[in-house]
């Protein structure tokens, strides 16, 4: 029986066409997912990094810092056309933060900015002259409006109780204030001179006394409502100036009182009763925004 021939095979030249058509595949993926990740709303990002650093903020994990967020938060921008959230030169160790993630991305805060605008400019031109003596300063800050007592002005050394001779300036501010309704935090500052008498044992202690002082007459003679208020001590841990000379030394001997916003917070119930009186703040620490 006669064997048939196989045919020889001739070789496929054209099996890299499988290949190729497979890696233009994978390439054009590859463009496809850089492109669509270049088209991310840098509004939502610029907002969700802002929310994240104000939450660890709040966390005490970061300082206060300059945290870029969009100019215009209604249109999405990129970040080369952004503005810093400056910190108003205060120093920063003191750790300001915003009340919340809401205020920091400008939720509800154009008509109470004009707001402050508009008593920070009734505010200088009541108090011109004490301004001019460099008695009180006045400032902005992510909180709010702070104005600032200096000790020259209002307080003699060492004690805690105001000068007779600066009450009159003292009601010219109680006066703006108690006509609107923001909520005022009222925060004690000394140099880095120890005290020890027989009223204060340290700087902590003067320095909670005098802001407690404050909220005292404006409760008890201007009639404002103890919601409104709360009061720190933060003795010379937060300089505001240099402390090795006798200017900076002064300009860090002050009250500021910080105008935080709008709205009385709502007040658990005291087991006291109605006329439970409302604790105060001890030295070093903070009111909830």
């Amino acid at each position: 029986m006669s064997r048939r021939k196989k045919r020889a095979s001739h070789p496929n030249h054209e099996r890299w066409l499988v290949s190729y058509a497979d890696f233009i595949t994978l390439l054009f993926a590859f463009f496809v997912v850089l492109y669509s990740t270049s088209q991310v709303d840098k509004r939502k990002v610029g907002k969700l990094a802002l929310a994240i650093q104000v939450a660890f903020q709040e966390l005490g994990v970061f300082q206060a810092s300059s945290t870029r967020v969009p100019i215009d938060l209604q249109e999405p921008m990129p970040f080369s056309t952004v503005q810093a959230v400056e910190n108003m030169k205060r120093n920063a160790s003191v750790g300001r933060i915003l009340s919340s993630p809401q205020e920091a991305l400008g939720g509800g805060g154009g008509s109470e900015n004009g707001d402050l605008g508009q008593l920070q400019h009734e505010l200088e031109s009541a108090l011109s002259s004490q301004i001019a003596r460099k008695e009180i300063a006045m400032r902005r800050e992510p909180d709010g409006l702070v104005i600032s007592l200096r000790e020259v002005g209002f307080f003699e050394s060492g004690a805690a109780q105001m000068k007779a001779t600066s009450q009159e300036a003292f009601d010219k501010i109680a006066t703006l204030l108690r006509a609107r309704d923001y909520r005022l935090r009222i925060e004690g500052y000394t140099d880095n001179v120890p005290i020890h008498t027989g009223q204060f044992a340290s700087n902590w202690e003067l320095s909670t006394a005098r802001a407690t002082e404050l909220v005292r007459l404006l409760i008890v003679r201007d009639g404002f409502s103890p919601a409104r208020l709360s009061a720190a001590g933060y003795a010379e841990y937060h300089p505001e100036a240099d402390n090795r000379t006798n200017e900076g030394r002064g300009v860090n001997r002050r009250v500021d009182i910080v105008i935080l916003g709008h709205g009385i917070p709502a007040l658990p119930v005291a087991t006291g009763g109605a006329n439970a009186p409302q604790p105060v703040e001890g030295a070093g620490t903070k009111s909830p925004p």
